[in-house]
């Protein structure tokens, strides 16, 4: 009994002490063998956008501006993102591509992969209090966007108006088209009336560019806003213009453009018509709300900083790359980027406008 009791006695002490160090031991030893092959750093490397897709979604139809865009870009940026995810472009269109603003802001995942493409002048949506909108603009992923450039308004040539003149005293305004509140379309008229008397009746609705070139050709309407580089750059217009079929009436850059070196811009009409200060200090504000070029870039609100920074950097490496510079230039497009921090502090400081101001842009865009 009692070497029975020696021995049982002796196991059990060995217990605390020998099993301990043989795991330790065997955690050490397979740590070292580890770090020797490298397998844990591998780990911590692998790129978040490996083996992922990063969709784009269009606040407008196919073949829209925004979408010939956005299709050619991510053509290139994949490559400049470590893991080279691929892209896949999808289109939101309506209500001016509020429901992209609105769903990227309220719907998409903030992880990084997915950017949404809208129309810039939807801050003044949001300056006004409109109701549809459900976004805060500074608070967006700011990407960039491709250019800034005026805008420029066209009308069939066939119209009977064809002096600004007649332009101002008509009582048969002409029906220019837009998608909604927020777009050129709607916005450039409403200001040319406001400053300069240019009559014209905006038919909003329209679900984007294709619609609005058929109404077009089929004399349901009569004139329309868009961005200069954009009317210059797709089709219908440049066959519309190269026929005589629409004529240039004006366009809102300060110089005149090189390409429409005949058409007025809308500060020498402010000087011919001698417009009053507060109807020019209107265009002006109007008019510099619009840094936000026509077609920003942005991903979700709350997007981890690295990944923000890593969007930030691809988009703005396809703009000096030398296939993507050589392929918008037989495009006819213009690249001006505005690169993302630029365009958050531009929302910060745009947001709050005065009382006065947002109250007069207010009833500029009031339907």
């Amino acid at each position: 009994m009692r070497l029975f009791s020696f021995n049982r006695s002796r196991r059990t002490a060995q217990k605390p002490t020998v099993r301990p160090l043989k795991f330790f031991g065997f955690v050490f030893l397979t740590v070292e063998l580890l770090s020797g092959l490298n397998l844990e750093p591998v780990a911590a490397q692998t790129p978040f956008y490996q083996g992922k897709t990063i969709r784009v979604i269009v606040g407008y139809q196919p073949g829209d501006n925004h979408d010939q865009w956005a299709r050619t870009y991510t053509r290139y940026m994949g490559k400049y993102i470590p893991g080279n995810p691929t892209f896949l472009v999808q289109n939101m269109p309506g209500a001016g591509s509020m429901i992209t603003a609105n769903h990227m802001f309220n719907i998409a995942k903030p992880d990084g992969l997915t950017l949404g493409s809208f129309g810039g002048a939807l801050i003044m949506a949001q300056i006004t209090g409109r109701k549809e909108v459900q976004f805060d603009y500074p608070k967006y992923g700011w990407i960039g966007t491709p250019y800034r450039a005026g805008h420029v308004l066209f009308m069939r040539s066939d119209s009977p108006i064809k002096t600004i003149e007649q332009f101002r005293q008509t009582n048969d305004p002409p029906k220019c088209s837009a998608t909604g509140v927020g777009s050129t379309g709607y916005d450039i008229p409403r200001l040319l009336e406001e400053a300069l008397g240019m009559k014209s009746k905006v038919i909003s609705g329209y679900p984007g560019g294709a619609d609005q070139d058929l109404a077009m050709e089929r004399n349901e309407v009569q004139c329309r806003a868009i961005t200069i580089d954009g009317f210059f750059a797709r089709e219908p217009f440049i066959s519309w213009h190269k026929k005589g079929f629409v004529r240039l009436w004006l366009h809102t850059e300060k110089q005149r453009h090189a390409k429409a070196p005949d058409v007025p811009t809308i500060f020498e009409l402010m000087d011919q018509y001698k417009i009053a200060d507060n109807k020019r200090r209107l265009v002006n504000t109007y008019l510099g709300l619009w840094g936000f070029g026509s077609m920003p870039i942005v991903t979700t609100p709350g997007v981890p900083a690295e990944r923000l920074q890593i969007l930030r950097e691809a988009w703005k490496k396809v703009f000096a790359d030398a296939e993507f510079q050589d392929e918008s230039a037989k495009r006819g497009w213009e690249a001006r980027p505005v690169f993302g921090p630029e365009l958050e502090t531009l929302a910060k400081e745009l947001v709050n406008q005065p009382a006065d101001v947002a109250a007069a842009i207010k009833r500029l865009l009031s339907q």
